[in-house]
């Protein structure tokens, strides 16, 4: 096994291009390590990302914030301008472990596990996040929706990494949130869990939305028929009644020792209607 710390991206995705045997990528660690340790994978390749400059560097762009992708949880978490502009982005990536996990985590790791119950892209998921990815053939940009295809699997090419991850600016008046369920107290994958970013008008009706659904799918879900519920209204009872059934008929998830299919829908679109009502308020506060 080789360990190679570039200086640069091009050069990370060059190694990663040329490389014919297994490689991993090591950013936080948290996945690559457990892996390692438990025999999962026998890489050829680990590329250390966290010493490129700008990886670990969390920087304002058009309003918002361009978070590098070896930023770990625990520096966003400290971030009062990004907790500020998207509370909900952040609190999702806070639920991701221990302390001491959030120590090294990265929204940009949770992301490429390809997992469908990672905790941080739903909510990135809502807020139109989006990552830059370096390639051998150069960069190019790439909506977070469309990163992860299956579970375990992204859209990434051969030597393409994540860099970044653009959390964009929003108008006045704009709240999101994210809730998960899980059997357990704390440090446990969800069972359901929804993420939803709202921007209010003049009047104080909804004008614009987002719904993502995690670990009810293959994939993290974009329900545009739940946000069409909720556009134009105060959210009242019946339009989180409708975003409740518009979230559990999107579901399709599978049957395991952690939940059935029939409780994995219906508690979807209960979180669903919580996370409005939370993304509403916060919305209501801004200016």
């Amino acid at each position: 096994m080789r360990y190679v710390r570039p200086e640069t991206a091009e050069e990370a995705a060059d190694l990663l291009g040329r490389e014919e045997g297994v490689s991993r990528i090591l950013a936080g660690g948290t996945d690559v390590l457990v892996q390692l340790k438990s025999g999962l994978v026998e890489p050829d390749l680990i590329v250390d990302i966290k010493r490129i400059a700008g990886m670990r560097d969390i920087t304002p762009e058009d309003g918002g914030f361009r978070i590098g992708a070896a930023v770990s949880g625990a520096m966003l978490g400290e971030h009062a301008g990004v907790k500020a502009l998207w509370p909900g982005v952040v609190e999702g990536f806070e639920l991701i472990g221990s302390t001491q996990v959030q120590g090294r985590a990265t929204m940009a790791g949770n992301l490429c596990n390809g997992s469908p119950a990672g905790d941080a892209v739903p909510s990135l998921v809502a807020a139109a996040a989006v990552a830059r990815i370096q390639g051998p053939g150069g960069t190019r940009d790439c909506p977070v929706a469309e990163i992860p295809v299956g579970p375990g699997r992204t859209a990434l090419g051969k030597g393409e990494i994540i860099t970044s991850i653009l959390l964009p600016a929003r108008p006045a008046r704009s709240g999101d949130a994210y809730l998960r369920f899980i059997p357990r107290t704390e440090m446990d994958i969800a069972v359901a869990s929804a993420a939803v970013s709202l921007t209010l008008g003049a009047d104080g009706r909804v004008a614009a939305a987002r719904v993502a659904l995690g670990a009810v799918a293959p994939t993290v879900r974009l329900v545009d028929a739940a946000a069409e519920c909720l556009l134009g209204t105060g959210l009242e009872e019946d339009a989180l009644a409708a975003l409740a059934a518009a979230c559990s008929a999107a579901c399709r998830p599978i049957d395991d020792k952690r939940g059935t299919i029939a409780f994995r829908s219906q508690v979807a679109g209960v979180l669903a209607r919580r996370a409005a009502a939370i993304a509403h308020q916060r919305a209501g506060r801004t200016s």
